[in-house]
């Protein structure tokens, strides 16, 4: 050491050591646990990523079975105590006529 400095022709290659300088041996290998962790691991930021896109799909897909079930429950209701919306679904449902009545099926144009 000259004048306080290093002398970076002491070390085998002539360049100074900069990552023994810098970074510790435990600090690689924190970072890359973390870089395990993040990417490769079953817990990874990814998995999260994709399992988050699977539950908010299986929420919509609750949503609509609660809605349908709630659609189902009040026509079951309705079904039990009023003989007119069993006539209704009958007609409705079932493309059903009275005699000497004409039935004309309307479907939105396509």
């Amino acid at each position: 050491m000259e004048n306080g400095r290093d002398n970076d022709s002491n070390t085998p290659s002539g360049k100074s050591n900069w990552l023994g300088r810098y970074i510790s041996v435990a600090s690689l290998l924190v970072i890359a646990y973390f870089v395990y962790l993040l990417f490769f691991s079953s817990h990874s930021a990814m998995q999260k990523v994709e399992y988050q896109r699977v539950i908010d799909s299986l929420e919509r897909e609750v949503a609509a079975t609660n809605d349908s079930v709630a659609y189902y429950r009040d026509l079951n209701h309705r079904l039990q105590s009023d003989p007119r919306a069993v006539e209704q679904v009958v007609r409705e449902e079932h493309n059903m006529n009275r005699p000497g009545e004409d039935v004309y099926i309307m479907q939105p144009g396509k």
